[in-house]
């Protein structure tokens, strides 16, 4: 279940990851700098843009599984108009407003222009990303994983091959490998729309009185959704924050950092969606024992993979760093990431877990707070004792230990829902 999962996510991923590695190869680690900074405030419109789909998929698969597949394609529709009814807005707050943005997350100078100019360059196309997004979930809720996976694959496809052609071939710098962001989404947009019209009988006609009918069963999954992933990218907000004052070199350093995880740790990205499901399963199935065999396995397999990813890690930091060309305190903030942040990162898998136990045990609340938690208090306060007693390791290692903290009260957390879960059926 985690690997199929992780394929489609792995290709997006691996998207952000192409765009910084072929900047880096320009030499200028302003440059890498500003691609970490444009990346971070970005990251609040693919948040939305999954709170979208886990909108559309769930909502879609509970009416075909009735037999209603008309209904079905009216919550697209209509999860599709409220989409562009959310992000166009942003579009425009992101196009018009990237300078204050930028500046409130603590870019400035040279890198501040660079990832305004990326940002603007983006914006534009971002309702053609959450269409893919949102078309993509309709997809897996018909069980058309394959093409679903076609949607995201195209993505990162289309970037790799126009990267090179933009950054270098036309020499357009970090603009170019905007547009290339910019044409992937087209491309992944139009390989989700079509298989829909060609197979699922298209989308349904647009009606207000419709869309205002079906408002309230798409924002009561659609709201913890959005405001669970949002959490994520303000702990990245704030956490350049504190390194902003800091030369490029080591704001580099961060942004490879930013990009390689994710890659690196994609099966534990995508283990929480895969062993969702299970848990829901057996809790419909009133197996609790199986819920807890399931996260027990779950942390075990979480806990192999990240003893797997460190030494890797460890032995490739300098080849990544040179790849990147990371210098200075840059490479020295890459190693010390490298050497004793990775195996942290389990606690981060511990929460996924914890998360996905929440969401399909019927608190979806509880992981919405955690997630906020981690990512304010589980952060800020470390940042600002590190960095004053610490300088900037300080500040490297902050996130990890909040991460840690949370990992733990995550694990304890989904040990006593089960418990409670288990007592109540018990008690009826």
């Amino acid at each position: 279940m985690t690997l199929t999962a992780s394929i489609g996510l792995l290709t997006m991923f691996i998207v952000d990851f192409v765009d910084l590695l072929y900047i880096a190869q320009l030499g200028d680690n302003g440059l890498t700098a500003a691609m970490g900074f444009a990346a971070t405030i970005l990251f609040f419109g693919t948040a939305f843009n999954i709170g979208l789909m886990i909108a559309a998929s769930a909502l879609a698969a509970r009416k075909i599984g009735q037999g209603d597949s008309d209904y079905a394609r009216r919550y697209l529709t209509n999860i599709l108009t409220l989409s562009m009814l959310m992000i166009v807005p942003l579009a425009v707050i992101f196009f018009v407003f990237a300078p204050q943005i930028l500046e409130l997350a603590g870019a400035s100078g040279t890198v501040k222009t660079a990832a305004t100019g990326y940002i603007r360059i983006v914006a534009p196309f971002m309702p053609f990303s959450v269409t893919a997004m949102v078309c993509s979930g309709f997809l897996r809720a018909h069980g058309a994983a394959r093409r679903a996976m076609n949607v995201t694959l195209s993505m990162g496809i289309a970037n790799a091959i126009l990267d090179p052609i933009f950054i270098f071939g036309f020499d357009l710098g970090i603009n170019g490998a905007a547009m290339a962001t910019a044409c992937a989404a087209i491309v992944s947009s139009i390989l989700a729309v079509f298989p829909i019209i060609k197979f699922y009988g298209g989308f349904h006609r647009l009606s207000s009185t419709l869309f205002r009918e079906d408002l309230k069963p798409v924002m009561a999954i659609l709201l913890p959704s959005i405001l669970t992933n949002v959490a994520t990218p303000v702990g990245g907000f704030i956490t350049y924050r504190f390194i902003a004052n800091y030369p490029d070199e080591v704001i580099a350093g961060f942004a490879v950092m930013g990009r390689l995880v994710p890659v690196a740790f994609c099966l534990l990205f995508s283990l929480s969606g895969a062993v969702g499901p299970i848990i829901g399963q057996n809790f419909g199935a009133l197996q609790f024992d199986r819920i807890r065999l399931t996260i027990k396995q779950a942390i075990a397999f979480a806990l192999g993979y990240t003893f797997l990813v460190w030494p890797l890690l460890l032995v490739l930091s300098d080849p990544i760093s040179d790849l990147f060309h990371l210098q200075g305190e840059g490479r020295d903030v890459f190693w010390f990431f490298a050497a004793y942040l990775t195996p942290l990162f389990f606690f981060n898998g511990l929460l996924f877990i914890a998360n996905a136990a929440c969401n399909n045990l019927d608190r979806p609340a509880w992981s919405m707070i955690t997630n906020w938690l981690r990512n304010t208090i589980g952060i800020l306060p470390f940042l600002w004792i590190g960095g004053l007693l610490y300088g900037l390791k300080g500040i490297v290692i902050a996130p990890a230990i909040g991460g840690v903290i949370f990992g733990l009260i995550g694990f304890a957390m989904a040990r006593h829902l089960v418990n409670i879960q288990e007592a109540n059926h018990i008690s009826r």
